[in-house]
């Protein structure tokens, strides 16, 4: 999570933490924290041609999310491959974070991973995903500063389970969300803040509605994105979320926070009139997609708990069909 392209889920900060979590009782190496991923993932002793490396991204854009490869139909052919290699980044550095089973391992293997940005920046870089971002930084010219955030949400993902604020939630969406909508304006030749502020908007929208979306997935991972003031204000436990309690107390809370949420989409509307035809597709195609998120949240009566609200397939075609036409009809609303 999502953003203007890519929306990834498991990227989440906190900011104050808690919970004891039993896999840091016993860590694993970090070796067998590499089989744990996906084929391909460790760093290899010797740089791919970059052909191969091009290559590497595209499959592994390709493969994970539909919604991604539904965004790179309204592209121009020219940034296509750009928009894979900084998916790439993106998406093994989430996974490293996230689908390691270990906070420790996690942490030396972001470790490996930063050690490997620095190196494309100095140009000897043997990460395929690496080697193919290389160009791209360099065509782009773009600081390494996004990447490093992004970085440092993984890493504070490792040992902070809760936070208790809102704006500690901010906090959070200002390193792990909002990097990537600075990264897709830098590739489609964006650079100054005005627009990177209304990007924050949307990318702190998308992730706020995948946090209500997940309660319990999140839940089920050690973690509460729920801010602990709005819990407390609500007279909500934990121990409502453990058990799956849809009470009408926390019900009147997530309705608080799908609202809350809609009102960060608004914010960051603009910023598809101020983009050309091609990315204001995909900034509308994201935002609407974010706020369907919410509307299916409140058909089911804000109950997220143990029932993960979910967008239909009819409607999701809607949304490409409508974006579609809007791209055809050169339309921006």
């Amino acid at each position: 999570m999502t953003i203007s392209t890519f929306t990834l889920r498991g990227t989440k900060l906190t900011m104050s933490s808690i919970a004891s979590n039993d896999s840091r009782t016993a860590p694993i190496p970090v070796a067998d924290g590499w089989n744990r991923l996906p084929p391909g993932y460790a760093i290899p002793e010797q740089a791919p041609s970059r052909a191969d490396a091009q290559e590497y991204c595209r499959r592994l854009a390709r493969s994970h999310y539909e919604n991604f490869s539904v965004a790179t139909w309204f592209l121009p052919e020219r940034l296509r491959q750009h928009f894979f290699n900084v998916y790439a980044y993106c998406r093994i550095s989430d996974d490293l974070g996230d689908e390691v089973g270990d906070p420790n391992a996690s942490l030396e293997m972001l470790d490996q991973w930063q050690a490997e940005l620095d190196a494309c920046y100095a140009g000897t870089p043997r990460h395929p995903v690496f080697v193919a971002l290389e160009e791209t930084v360099r065509e782009f010219d773009i600081p390494k500063q996004p990447f490093d955030d992004l970085l440092k949400a993984f890493r504070q993902d490792q040992t902070i389970t809760r936070y208790e604020t809102f704006d500690d939630l901010l906090g959070y969406c200002r390193y792990s969300a909002n990097p990537v909508g600075h990264l897709v304006l830098y590739l489609c030749g964006y650079r100054d803040p005005d627009r990177q502020a209304l990007s924050d908007f949307t990318c702190t929208a998308l992730q706020l509605a995948n946090f209500w979306q997940d309660v319990s997935d999140d839940y089920a991972k050690g973690r509460i994105y729920l801010p602990r003031e709005d819990l407390r204000r609500n007279q909500v436990g934990e121990e409502d979320i453990s058990a799956a309690r849809n009470t009408p107390a926390f019900c009147a809370m997530m309705r608080f926070e799908v609202e809350r949420a809609r009102q960060w989409f608004q914010r960051g509307l603009p910023l598809i009139r101020q983009v050309d035809r091609e990315l204001a597709v995909d900034v509308e195609l994201f935002s609407r997609g974010g706020q369907e998120i919410l509307n299916a949240i409140e058909r089911q009566g804000h109950a997220v708990l143990g029932r993960r609200p979910a967008i239909s397939k009819t409607r999701k075609l809607a949304l490409v069909a409508r974006a579609a036409l809007g791209k055809l009809l050169g339309s921006r609303v």
